[in-house]
């Protein structure tokens, strides 16, 4: 099977697979703008996309979620990542998505940051096909943009991670 470029594998000067003991080594971007004065656009809290899928997961998979704010995020909304029925277990609820701000990460219910821990808690197994999903609420997000990273390795051998359509 052939890797989208944005899953490219590094490699060192002989031609084979850098290895990392942290980070797994298959990945993927999706990068969301947020227009919620749209109908059923990102950050539209009443519309389509309110518990859109990001990442569409097949089988099983170990992943870690890396979000980078791009764009200043407008908008009082609540923000949380996770999977149907569990949708705060991958990045718990920001309370106000207005104060995640361009160049910071966000990574928890904490304030964003610009530097945080890498640590086993923020690495997940997402099993079943569960897909990811960001879920929206309170008040609309008008304005913004995060990019969300996918760090991923299959654990049975389905597994698969790819960026939504969405």
């Amino acid at each position: 099977m052939a890797l989208p470029d944005n899953q490219k594998l590094p490699i060192d000067g002989a031609g084979k697979v850098l290895k990392d003991g942290i980070w797994p080594p298959y990945r993927c971007d999706k990068l969301i703008t947020f227009i919620g004065g749209t109908s059923n656009a990102w950050g539209d809290k009443d519309g389509t996309l309110a518990a859109g899928a990001v990442f569409l997961v097949n089988g099983s998979v170990r992943v870690r979620i890396v979000a980078a704010c791009t764009v200043s995020l407008v908008g009082a909304g609540k923000l949380e990542m996770g999977v149907t029925g569990e949708t705060a277990s991958i990045i718990a609820q920001i309370a106000d998505a207005e104060g995640i701000d361009a160049g910071e990460m966000w990574a928890s219910a904490d304030a964003p940051t610009k530097v945080t821990a890498v640590t086993g808690s923020t690495e997940k197994i997402v099993t079943g096909g569960s897909d990811i999903i960001l879920t929206q609420s309170v008040a609309d997000i008008t304005a913004g943009a995060i990019k969300f990273t996918a760090i991923w390795f299959p654990i049975s051998e389905d597994g698969k991670v790819l960026p939504s359509n969405n």
